[in-house]
C-alpha cells in the first residue's frame, strides 16, 4: 500500500508552547477523495481553523485520505500508531470506517476523539474510556426527526437510509421517537445514485410523508430524482442530506425541507458566531455541520492539552472528560459514555441571496442523551 497518494495530506501545525502537553501528535484519517470528500474536507478545515486559531507551536498533526475505504483506513491507523507514535487519532467520518478503526486503536492505549461517526456500538457495549464522540450518537438526529413527525401529525412515513451501521442507527433512531405506522422501510445500497426503484415504491405505498438519510452525493442524488418525480409528500431528514455543502448542489429542489442538527450557523452564542465568520474569511465559503465538527474537536483536545500531559493518561482523559472549551453549540457536556448530551434542532432550508442554507425553527429534543449509555460499563 502506497500511503503517499495524491489526495493524502501531512500537516505540522503551530500552536504557542505549553510544557504540559509538549510532543503531542494527532493523527487524522479522513475523506478526502472520492465520495464523500466534501465531508471530509469540511471536517479537516474545521479542525485546522481551531488549531491556527490556538496559537500554540507543541501539537504536530498528520492528515492522510483514508479513500472512505475499510482497508485503508485500518492500514493508516496502523502506520500512525506503530511508525507515526500518534497520540490521538480522530477524523473518520463513516460509520463502518470508525467500526474498523476505533476498537484496534484504543486497545493500543490511544485516545480516539470522533468528529462525526457514532455507531450505536461503540457507544454502548463496545465502549472506551478513550473513546470520545463530538459529535452525536448515530441515532440523535434521526430521533429529532421523529419526534418532529410526530409533532407534525405524520402517521404513515416511508424511511429509507443506506444499509451500513450508520443507515441502520437512523432508522432505529427514527422509529424510537416517531410512533407511526411505517408505509414502507428499504435499506439501499451504499454509494448508490439511482433511487427510480425507490420512488417508485414511496409513490405507490400511501405514506403520507418521507424520511430519509442518505448523506453526500446519495443524498443530493435522492432530492434531484425526487424533485423531478413529481411525488409531492412532505420530506425530513437528518441534517447530513441537507448540510451547507450538499444544498448548493441540490439547489431549489431542497427548499422548505425540514431537518435536524444538533448546530446551525444562526445559533446565537459568541464561539458560534466568530466561527462562522472566520470560517468564511479563511476558506470563502459558509460552514457545515461537519467544519462545526471538526472545530469542536479540535477545541476539546486544546483545551485538555492546556490542562494535562497526554503521557498521563488518566489525568488526561479526565480534562477530556471536563469538556472545558466554548463550544459553537453553546453548552456541552459528555455522558456516562463519552457521548454528547445536547438539543437537537429543527432546520428549515432556505435561500439568502444566490446561497442555499438553514434556519432554525424550533427544538426537536432538549438536553438529549444517546439510549446506549446503560449499555457502557467503563
Amino acid at each position: 500500500m502506497n500511503f503517499k497518494t495524491l489526495a493524502a495530506v501531512a500537516a505540522v501545525v503551530a500552536f504557542g508552547a505549553n510544557a504540559q502537553a509538549e510532543g503531542l501528535k494527532v493523527g487524522m484519517i479522513t475523506t478526502l477523495s472520492g465520495g464523500g470528500a466534501g465531508l471530509g474536507i469540511d471536517v479537516r478545515d474545521g479542525f485546522m481553523l481551531a488549531m491556527k486559531q490556538s496559537g500554540r507551536d507543541d501539537i504536530e498533526v498528520v492528515i492522510e485520505d483514508d479513500q472512505r475505504k475499510p482497508d485503508v483506513a485500518v492500514q493508516l491507523s496502523d502506520k500512525m500508531i506503530q511508525s507515526e507514535k500518534v497520540d490521538v487519532l480522530t477524523g473518520i467520518i463513516w460509520s463502518n470506517l470508525a467500526m474498523a478503526v476505533v476498537p484496534s486503536a484504543t486497545a493500543q492505549g490511544k485516545f480516539y476523539l470522533s468528529p462525526n461517526a457514532g455507531p450505536s456500538a461503540l457507544a454502548g457495549k463496545r465502549c472506551h474510556k478513550n473513546y470520545f464522540n463530538v459529535a452525536w450518537q448515530n441515532d440523535n438526529l434521526h430521533e429529532g426527526a421523529g419526534a418532529y413527525a410526530q409533532s407534525e401529525g405524520y402517521k404513515n412515513t416511508f424511511i429509507l437510509a443506506p444499509n451500513y451501521p450508520a443507515g441502520k442507527d437512523a432508522l432505529t433512531g427514527y422509529k424510537r421517537t416517531y410512533g407511526g405506522e411505517l408505509a414502507g422501510e428499504v435499506y439501499t445500497k451504499l454509494g448508490q445514485k439511482d433511487y427510480a426503484a425507490e420512488i417508485a415504491q414511496i409513490r405507490a405505498s400511501g405514506a403520507d410523508s418521507v424520511f430519509f438519510f442518505l448523506p453526500g452525493g446519495m443524498g443530493i442524488a435522492f432530492l434531484k430524482q425526487y424533485a423531478d418525480s413529481g411525488v409531492d409528500l412532505p420530506v425530513v431528514g437528518p441534517a447530513f442530506s441537507f448540510d451547507q455543502g450538499i444544498l448548493q448542489a441540490v439547489g431549489s429542489a431542497a427548499l422548505g425541507v425540514k431537518n435536524t442538527s444538533q448546530w446551525n450557523k444562526d445559533i446565537d452564542n459568541a464561539a458560534n458566531t466568530a466561527f462562522v465568520e472566520s470560517f468564511q474569511a479563511e476558506y470563502g465559503r459558509l460552514p457545515s455541520l461537519y467544519a462545526s465538527q471538526g472545530f469542536d474537536t479540535a477545541n476539546l483536545l486544546i483545551s485538555a492539552a492546556a490542562k494535562a500531559d497526554v503521557n498521563d493518561q488518566d489525568a488526561f482523559r479526565a480534562a477530556l472528560k471536563a469538556a472545558e472549551f466554548d463550544s459553537v453549540r453553546g453548552d456541552f457536556a459528555f455522558g456516562s459514555n463519552h457521548h454528547p448530551i445536547q438539543n437537537i434542532y429543527v432546520r428549515e432550508v432556505i435561500q439568502e441571496g444566490d446561497v442555499f442554507t438553514n434556519k432554525i425553527i424550533g427544538t426537536a429534543l432538549s438536553n438529549h442523551a444517546d439510549v446506549y449509555a446503560a449499555d457502557c460499563k467503563m
